[in-house]
């Protein structure tokens, strides 16, 4: 028996130990809420930060969390007693892996920068500024003022020495990166070398099985509901629909600061939510295909591959640039730079026989521009993953 305590005692030891390997405690700024800087349900906006050393003490990234959107009241109230929507029910530790870690091996040219994770919790990419609340929902809208209450936080504790920055992202966090680039780059010091990284967020005014384009009226409800608009590109708004300036193949026409892409052809959240959302499949032919591509007809698949094609026309103002890097494989999967697997490990995806961590930092440090297109079939790439999901 007192042999099975000690046992139960290391056990209990090593997992205390290996959970809180590269926990990073969060943050939280509460001087922001005076200002109006908060969260769906008032409360204060929240990061996690690790600290630079060395040569990577004046070089900070900056990477907003994601976690798709709320669109109306009812999906803002659901979302508010969440994490993705209250900073009071976030978990007060986060693991840092991927393009946020803190080992050389797996991370080698941003592993002693800074290292700041967003909390996402307003359910607009960043972007929501509406001043009033309804007393019958207590719901803030208040996206824009958080992600400018952190920055300014970020500034005051060091990052207005900048030597090199990155703001990049996940998903809606990668779209905010893109949304929020050329304004980041703006409040960094002048001689500061500021690029962005946007991770799966890449979300294309795509067809929808039926033809439509269902994901446009989906950010339309988005952008009117959290007043959006005054927030996003002006370089955009000036000559398009708000809504259409939700779309990043829009934004980066215009955009000044160097941007780089990470995205899967075959986007596992677009395939589900933009080629094949529920509302419009009315039969439910692709329920099960589009969460498990072994299950599509050949006509399914052929509606599939299709979407890479929508995703390199929307590509195409990117690729036009020599300031703009690619990394698009032909992968089912979402969000593939948050793990030190996928980031850089062994059996990480390659395009143009490269991973996206030397692709990623190649291009950010200008030892050789990157700009790579996977083959072209669903499956044509053995160093895909099993799906990914995180968002």
């Amino acid at each position: 028996m007192e042999r099975l305590k000690q046992l139960w005692s290391s056990l209990l030891v090593l997992a205390v130990v290996v959970i809180g390997v590269g926990a990073v405690p969060i943050t939280y700024i509460e001087s922001a809420v005076a200002k109006g800087a908060v969260c769906l349900d008032g409360s204060a906006p929240a990061y996690h930060f690790d600290k630079g050393s060395g040569s990577g003490v004046n070089n900070w990234i900056v990477h907003m969390e994601g976690g798709g959107w709320c669109t109306d009241i009812a999906t803002c109230v659901q979302r508010k007693s969440t994490m993705k929507g209250s900073s009071k029910l976030m978990n007060t530790d986060f693991g840092f892996s991927g393009i946020l870690g803190g080992k050389q091996s797996s991370n080698p040219d941003f592993y002693n920068w800074n290292r700041i994770k967003v909390r996402y919790c307003d359910g607009s990419s960043f972007t929501g500024d509406i001043e009033a609340v309804d007393p019958g929902n207590k719901l803030f809208f208040r996206g824009a003022r958080v992600w400018r209450a952190v920055i300014d936080d970020l500034m005051a504790k060091g990052m207005s020495n900048a030597q090199n920055a990155i703001l990049s992202g996940c998903s809606a966090g990668a779209l905010a990166a893109i949304l929020h680039c050329d304004q980041f780059n703006s409040i960094l010091p002048s001689s500061a070398n500021v690029k962005c990284v946007s991770d799966a967020g890449f979300f294309i005014h795509g067809k929808d099985i039926t033809g439509g384009s269902y994901i446009e009226s989906y950010y339309s409800k988005v952008v009117a509901t959290h007043g959006s608009a005054k927030s996003l590109p002006s370089s955009c708004t000036s000559s398009m629909k708000p809504e259409l300036c939700f779309f990043p193949q829009y934004v980066v026409k215009t955009l000044q600061t160097p941007l780089f892409v990470i995205n899967a052809a075959f986007d596992s959240w677009q395939i589900k939510n933009v080629l094949a959302p529920t509302s419009v499949d009315k039969s439910k032919a692709w329920k099960t295909c589009k969460l498990d591509l072994k299950k599509c007809t050949a006509s399914q698949l052929q509606t599939v591959q299709g979407y890479r094609d929508q995703m390199l026309a929307a590509l195409a103002p990117l690729r036009a640039s020599t300031t703009k890097g690619l990394f698009l494989d032909s992968c089912h999967a979402h969000c593939q730079g948050g793990s030190a697997s996928t980031w850089s490990g062994a059996d990480g995806p390659q395009v143009g026989n490269t991973k996206m961590a030397k692709a990623v930092g190649d291009w950010f440090y200008g030892r050789s521009a990157f700009q790579n297109i996977d083959c072209s079939s669903l499956n044509c790439n053995p160093t895909c993953p099993a799906v990914s999901t995180e968002d």
